[in-house]
Parts: C-alpha cells; sequence; structure tokens
C-alpha cells in the first residue's frame, strides 16, 4: 500500500522521450475506420487489444478489491490485464486471494502472473495456477531494489533463473523492466534465453526509485534521475531482435503515445500509473471507459497513417529527433531508417 499511495503522490513526470517521435503524415492513407483491427500478438499470445493493464499490486489485504476492479476495467474494456509481483502470495497462500480478484472478475480474460527474477521455476508455476494466467511476467527492479531499504542486493544468476523458468512454466514468459529502461545487450540476452517477449519499461512513468526514496529516512537522490526513457528503451530493444515480441510502456497515458510505441516496434502497451489514477479517482468505469477512449484514439492515427493493423501501424515512417536522436546516434541505432519506411509497397 506504500508503493500504491507513493505512486500516486510521485506521479509521472512524462519524460518518456515519445514526444521526440513525429508520425510521417500521409495525405493517401487508403483507410476506413471500419476497417482497422487492434487485434496483435505477443509471441504466441492473440490479443484483441494492443493495450496491457500493467502489473501493479497485491499482497495485502486491501489490494483484493484493487485487483478485483481492475480485472473487471479489463472485461468491460477487452484487453488483457497483469497483476502485481505475487511472490508474497508464493511465501503466504492466505494471500493468494488478494491476486485472484483478478481471474475472479475476469473468468475468461487474459491475465499475466508476475514474479521477480529471484524466482524459481516452482515458484513461477505455483504463480501462474494461483491465477490460471496466460502469460508470465517476470519482472527487473534491480534500481528499485537498491533504494528500497529492504530491498535485495544480490543480483547474481537473474539470466539463468529466466531462461530455467521459460522452460519451465507452459505460457509465454515476458522479461518487464520496471521504468528504469531495457538495452539492445540485455535484451538480446533475453530472447537467446527463451523468453516470448521483453516489455522495455522505460522511464517517464511511475518512478520507482522516486517511491521507495519517499520511504526512506535518507534518500539517494539521484537515483530519481536514472534510467532510460521508453522511446529509446523500444529502440534499444528492437535493435537486438528485430524479430522479437516487444512490449512498450512507461509513462503512457494517450491513444497517440500508444501509437507511437508500436510505430517504434512495439505489439503491446502496457499502462500502469495513469490507470490507477482513474480508478482511485474516478472508479472502475470511468477506467474502462478511459480504455475504450484510448482505444479511440488509436484507431484515429492508425487511420490518419493508413494503417489497418496494429502489425502495419509498426512500419509506419517515423521521425526521431531531440534526446532520443542523439542517444541513438551514441549508441549506434540507425533511427533515420524508420522515417524511410512504408506500411505498404509502391505496388499495392
Amino acid at each position: 500500500m506504500d508503493h500504491i499511495r507513493y505512486a500516486l503522490s510521485t506521479g509521472q513526470s512524462g519524460r518518456n522521450g515519445l514526444a521526440d517521435v513525429r508520425f510521417v503524415h500521409n495525405p493517401l492513407p487508403d483507410t476506413s475506420l471500419d476497417h482497422i483491427s487492434l487485434h496483435t500478438r505477443i509471441g504466441e499470445l492473440v490479443l484483441s487489444s494492443p493495450i496491457l493493464i500493467n502489473a501493479m499490486t497485491g499482497g495485502a489485504e486491501e489490494t483484493e478489491s484493487l485487483n478485483y476492479a481492475f480485472g473487471e476495467a479489463a472485461r468491460a474494456a477487452g484487453v488483457a490485464m497483469a497483476v502485481g509481483s505475487q511472490m508474497a502470495a508464493v511465501r503466504d497462500p492466505v494471500l493468494a486471494a488478494t491476486y485472484a480478484a483478478a481471474r475472479r472478475a475476469n473468468p475468461d480474460g487474459v491475465l499475466f502472473a508476475n514474479l521477480g527474477s529471484e524466482a524459481t521455476p516452482d515458484q513461477a508455476m505455483r504463480a501462474v495456477e494461483m491465477i490460471e494466467a496466460d502469460a508470465l511476467q517476470i519482472h527487473l527492479n534491480v534500481v528499485q531494489e537498491l533504494v528500497m531499504p529492504e530491498g535485495d542486493r544480490d543480483f547474481t544468476g537473474a539470466l539463468r533463473r529466466i531462461e530455467r523458468i521459460a522452460r519451465a512454466v507452459g505460457v509465454p514468459v515476458v522479461a518487464k523492466e520496471v521504468g528504469f529502461g531495457m538495452t539492445a545487450e540485455a535484451a538480446g540476452r533475453l530472447f537467446e534465453a527463451g523468453v516470448a517477449a521483453v516489455d522495455c519499461g522505460g522511464s517517464g512513468g511511475t518512478n520507482f526509485a522516486a517511491v521507495e526514496n519517499a520511504r526512506r529516512d535518507k534518500p539517494i537522490d539521484w537515483f530519481d534521475d536514472w534510467g532510460i526513457p521508453t522511446a529509446a528503451s523500444l529502440l534499444e530493444a528492437g535493435a537486438a531482435s528485430p524479430s522479437g515480441s516487444l512490449i512498450g510502456s512507461g509513462g503512457i497515458r494517450t491513444g497517440l503515445e500508444a501509437a507511437k510505441a508500436i510505430a517504434l516496434g512495439a505489439d503491446a502497451v502496457g499502462v500502469a500509473g495513469a490507470f490507477l489514477r482513474v480508478l482511485r479517482e474516478e472508479g472502475t468505469e470511468a477506467l474502462a471507459a478511459a480504455i475504450r477512449a484510448m482505444h479511440d484514439e488509436l484507431r484515429l492515427v492508425m487511420a490518419a497513417v493508413g494503417a489497418r493493423t496494429v502489425a502495419e501501424l509498426r512500419r509506419a515512417p517515423v521521425v526521431v529527433g531531440g534526446d532520443t536522436a542523439v542517444w541513438c546516434a551514441a549508441r549506434g541505432i540507425d533511427a533515420s531508417k524508420l522515417a524511410r519506411r512504408s506500411i505498404r509497397s509502391r505496388t499495392e
């Protein structure tokens, strides 16, 4: 509950780098809103929407009602949902109901289980079974743990554990950063280890260094400005494995930002902090309405650029400028090729 309170009070910086991305206008899009499909895939998992309610909470009595409400909103809006880290319930099964509430609210929906990289294959399978999950997120939160007063200090062997989990659980595994960004090197190693997707989790959204610093007697303030923004994180991960499934997350609040994340390579887009605020301030029905509004905005962008599907939107030409372009140049990522591509060939 500390995390929920401080996530709301610290807010989101909005510096996710997506303002550096501009779509190339298409005067002849040859599209119709009636013909646009939002279906997408994460590995072999088929989703009816690229929008995902990303992992937030669970493990305390008060969080059961939150996960139930998120599950209701996910069902009403037709989107997938991830629960927060289930390690508390793996260690104390009494807490399992705080996560399973999402499944009770959404019996037929797509749910992602969630554990940290310290988990064993047995613990991962228990987390999946707990909520009858369709996929499993393994979150990577080194900086959060370092700032957290009671956090972990040993991060050895994480990749090997993720590889063993990916082989064992029987559902797609998503390696998820929690807001400090992804690198090409790390993404490449994760795909080689067998994960189905990488959630780039860039900076610009909920800042878990700031959240944990708010809980410390002596803050480590310089970690509050740590991380790789969402736009650069997506370009990093895409450079590592162009064919691998990517999820864009980190401060995404609108359909336009979601569309930009997809154009940078994301197959789906995770939203957490913005949805949490709507749920806490306005309720479940308002959250479902906000997700539907994001769908509407996304369709408008797709119609404007001539993308009939999410896969086509991933090929829409965009120009990358500002700090994101500087980052790409320094890291050897050719972002200029994104401006020269085309959704469909000239002969179509």
